[in-house]
């Protein structure tokens, strides 16, 4: 990473860790561009209470305390990441808002209310919430947006996306964005549009619905692949993420460009065009 902040960008982690919290973690300390202030598990986490560094296997230079989620505990970050959980989310705006620290969501499986949390926080902090940190992923959005736009009448639209057998949302974040960027470029209502999955006598395929699948096993990173198929032929777009790392590195990214916001809704979007 270029090393655009001479003291380094004030973090902390809220599911620092779980699966991606400690890559995020483990990531940010090998790097000048960060300091990393805060780590937050639940409150019933057995390492509560124990430096970081010995947890991550990472030495002792890294002393700070695995703690519960509260704002005097915030109190001094730049940038919170949130690889929690939809409740987690909810105690980590009510955090950040009270220090007036920018905020960074990864964890997806939000629901109506969850996400309108967000937006009014985005009113008095700055919050990036995107389902896919992966730098790569998000330029697969603009892809698929463009084949929505430019391949018409005749393509039939699916969408497949795999992730490991411990996921508990489905479809992913991921996959619901993908849809509703189709929907939007085909001026579609996704909630008619959607098919999850096909079973039974379903009849044959009208042009405008759009397939949605999740496949679950092992330890699957993440894989979302759109299928644009017409007659004679198929448009394949696909991302495969080979390790958490792809994760990590876009919401450390993502924390660099956060930091010099004070307050607004922001997207890996914003990133990719900054």
């Amino acid at each position: 990473m270029t090393k655009v902040v001479s003291n380094g960008v004030k973090i902390a982690v809220n599911g620092a860790l779980g699966r991606m919290g400690t890559r995020i973690l483990s990531l940010a300390c090998h790097t000048q561009d960060f300091k990393i202030v805060g780590a937050f598990e639940h409150a019933k986490h057995e390492a509560l209470g124990r430096e970081l560094g010995s947890v991550l296997g990472l030495g002792d230079s890294l002393k700070v305390k695995v703690s519960a989620l509260s704002a005097s505990a915030l109190k001094g970050a730049d940038v919170m990441i949130d690889f929690s959980s939809p409740e987690g989310v909810a105690a980590s705006l009510k955090a950040a808002e009270s220090v007036h620290a920018g905020i960074i969501i990864g964890t997806t499986g939000s629901n109506a209310e969850g996400v309108e949390q967000i937006r009014r926080a985005s009113k008095n902090i700055a919050v990036l919430f995107s389902p896919n940190m992966s730098i790569g992923a998000n330029f697969l959005f603009e892809i698929v947006r463009a084949a929505a736009r430019r391949l018409k009448a005749g393509y039939d639209i699916e969408i497949i996306e795999m992730h490991h057998r411990l996921k508990k949302d489905a479809p992913s974040g991921t996959a619901k964005k993908i849809a509703e960027i189709i929907a939007q470029e085909k001026g579609w209502d996704l909630t008619k549009a959607a098919r999850y999955g096909r079973h039974g006598l379903t009849g044959e395929r009208t042009s405008d619905e759009l397939g949605i699948h999740a496949i679950r096993g092992g330890d699957i990173v993440g894989e979302h692949t759109v299928l644009f198929s017409g007659q004679g032929e198929t448009v394949e777009l696909k991302h495969t993420a080979l390790s958490r790392d792809a994760f990590a590195r876009g919401a450390l990214v993502a924390a660099l460009f956060l930091s010099k916001k004070k307050k607004g809704l922001y997207s890996m979007a914003d990133v990719l065009n900054a």
